[in-house]
């Protein structure tokens, strides 16, 4: 079997190894093998071959790995789902107390507690959602009066 075609499974392996484990390490490994494997291709000595795979190796892990991991620690640049729904502006269409309530949010209806279980909010009300608890919004007065229990 020639050296390049031997380089080829290395790749192989460690592609299939890094899909199993997604440590960003073997993947990188597996990119220099394929590296070194063009170079046995291009008839290069196994020496050659070798040194692009020791080089790639050492790049791959000490420059990409650390950039990599970076941006995937990074949050979301976009919030979907409930966490879109966190700041944003809700008009109760009953009163909301800490039993339950309903409330308009972005067009949407949702049962509803004040974020502060002792607060009264009336219908009508224009109100901030401050979180998501399940499916019920959890909501705080904007302005207005604010009937304690």
């Amino acid at each position: 079997m020639e050296a390049w075609v031997a380089w080829l499974l290395v790749a192989a392996l460690l592609g299939l190894a890094e899909l199993l484990t997604l440590t960003l390490a073997l993947g990188l490994l597996a990119v220099a093998a394929l590296a070194a494997g063009a170079t046995g291709a291009l008839g290069f000595p196994p020496v050659a071959q070798a040194a692009v795979f020791a080089l790639g190796s050492v790049a791959g892990i000490v420059i990409v790995r650390p950039i990599a991991r970076r941006h995937i620690r990074q949050p979301p640049l976009l919030r979907s789902g409930t966490a879109a729904l966190v700041g944003r502006e809700a008009y109760t269409l009953t009163e909301v107390t800490r039993a339950g309530g309903r409330a308009r949010i972005g067009g949407e209806e949702w049962t509803a507690r004040p974020y502060d279980p002792d607060l009264v909010i009336p219908a009508g009300s224009t109100t901030d959602v401050l979180a998501i608890d399940g499916a019920t919004a959890l909501l705080y007065p904007v302005a207005g009066p604010a009937v304690p229990d």
